[in-house]
């Protein structure tokens, strides 16, 4: 005897019905925009406006301040030093963003009461005060205190403030430079490679490894040895005045300084807080475990609960990145040549508006991706795996 399908109908099968209106939401979406892109390329022409990309091949016809573009350049080329000085800021923001959230955070937290009031105070201006005033702040503050290129404030050799220019000596390679790089970083490996060994040895004598001490013991010996054989391989190149600019060591442009250390100081309030929330976060018995076992105030921060708390901040710390990327098209009101800067120049000068910004936002994009990439590889490295 032939039973019944207990099955419904596909159109009383939830997962049908599910699926299929997954399949019109996705199939009405890409057709509307197929309708506005069709659209616009119908306006395009009705208006005469060129609907390619043929635009970036010819010269831009401008210059690019504090850089060596030059108006016989393409556009395309104008669009990517923009581009370039957009990761600049970004990268180093992202990194200065991150060393001084996290200490900051930790001094929140902090049983020194002058100590965590300052930081409690520090994030509570900086991250209730738009992004844009902070680097326009920054930037004023600057204009009106710094002195002209002329008269320079030179800070012992090292560090060269003026109202165009700042210039900060860095060392350089002479000579056998190259080779003497390799070697330190041969001896940043070895000195690893003997840390390790001491802290094996301390699990198995119960002695006190020191490695710190043997680590950079080693290090510093390479050095020196090194320095000395190879004949002073590295020169420290400061910077000094030339004519109406600043040459040697790293010169950065006030509007890059200003661009900086304004998202550096914006986002580092928000990177504290979240540093802040994923310490409290930490069980306790974790911390009380740690100080049972004999473990220092810092010992126990560094090796148990920074661990566990990174995992927990680590999300949300990448969308503060993102905010410090995108943000950096702020730029724009202090006169930083970044890629919004650049392309907007490329609008003026009569190039088509719709086709550079697409190229800009697809820029963007990659850029926002990467940086996601990044960011989750080493968040699935501090995944806890479960055994």
């Amino acid at each position: 005897m032939a039973t019944a399908s207990t099955r419904p109908p596909l159109w009383r099968d939830i997962r049908v019905v599910r699926a299929a209106a997954q399949v019109v939401a996705v199939v009405a979406v890409v057709a509307f925009l197929a309708y506005l892109w069709d659209n616009l390329l119908a306006n395009q022409r009705v208006l005469g406006i060129d609907t390619s990309y043929d635009f970036l091949d010819q010269q831009a016809g401008f210059r690019i301040a504090y850089s060596d573009f030059s108006p016989s350049d393409t556009v395309l080329a104008a669009i990517l030093t923009g581009l370039r000085n957009t990761i600049t800021v970004a990268a180093c923001g992202i990194v200065l963003t991150l060393i001084i959230g996290t200490l900051i955070g930790i001094a929140r937290l902090s049983p020194n009461w002058l100590l965590a009031r300052a930081a409690g105070a520090y994030v509570e201006v900086l991250r209730n005060v738009p992004p844009l005033l902070v680097i326009v702040f920054v930037n004023s503050a600057a204009l009106t205190s710094l002195p002209t290129v002329d008269n320079a404030t030179d800070i012992g050799g090292v560090l060269l403030l003026s109202v165009r220019q700042i210039g900060i000596m860095v060392p350089r390679g002479d000579g056998y430079g190259g080779l003497y790089l390799v070697l330190l970083a041969l001896a940043v490996v070895g000195a690893v490679a003997l840390g390790r060994w001491r802290e094996a040895r301390e699990e198995a004598t119960g002695r006190r490894a020191r490695r710190w001490a043997w680590g950079l013991g080693l290090f510093a010996l390479v050095a020196i040895v090194g320095w000395v054989a190879l004949d002073a391989p590295i020169v420290l190149d400061g910077p000094e005045v030339v004519g109406r600019g600043i040459e040697g060591g790293t010169v950065m442009a006030l509007p890059f300084v200003s661009v900086l250390v304004g998202l550096t100081l914006y986002t580092s309030s928000h990177v504290a807080e979240i540093v802040r929330g994923s310490i409290l976060a930490v069980p306790k018995g974790q911390s009380e475990a740690a100080t049972a076992i004999g473990l220092s105030g810092s010992q126990r921060l560094r090796y148990v609960v920074l661990p566990q708390a990174f995992r927990i901040a680590m999300p949300p710390i990448v969308n503060q990145f993102l905010n410090l990327t995108k943000n950096t098209s702020l730029g724009v009101a202090v006169a930083y040549s970044e890629a919004i800067y650049v392309t907007n120049t490329v609008i003026g000068n009569g190039d088509p508006a719709i086709q550079s910004m697409l190229l800009v936002m697809s820029l963007y994009l990659v850029l926002s991706l990467t940086i996601s990439l990044v960011a989750n590889l080493a968040n699935r490295r501090l995944r806890l795996v479960e055994r």
